[in-house]
């Protein structure tokens, strides 16, 4: 096939703030977790599937399989819809006491 670009799953974007490797970036519906190290508005590799452990609100709990979304605002995982993006499903449990939660990313929000 001569029209394919790349598989996908690890994009460059532009940095919308300074991220650390491992932590969760959005860029428009874009969602994935920062390769390594870039400040804000330097390009970054994120990866857009696969299970991670991402960081989340410590009080909130979940089951497994429960839908986890993206709190843009604080930079971490959330149970909570509201305004937040659902970026993917929990693959384990969330305790109230965890600061991470086990995340699956399919690599669009919605």
């Amino acid at each position: 096939m001569k029209n394919k670009v790349q598989k996908g799953g690890v994009l460059s974007v532009v940095a919308p703030y300074a991220v650390t490797s491992g932590q969760g970036v959005l860029v428009g519906a874009l969602f994935g977790v920062a390769t390594g190290d870039a400040a804000s508005g330097a390009v970054v590799e994120i990866d857009r599937t696969g299970v991670f452990d991402i960081t989340a609100l410590t009080a909130d709990v979940g089951a497994q399989g429960a839908k986890i979304y993206w709190d843009n605002t604080n930079r971490r995982l959330t149970v909570t819809v509201g305004t937040n993006a659902l970026v993917g499903c929990l693959t384990a449990a969330k305790g109230g006491s965890d600061t991470t939660a086990r995340v699956l990313l399919d690599g669009v929000v919605r």
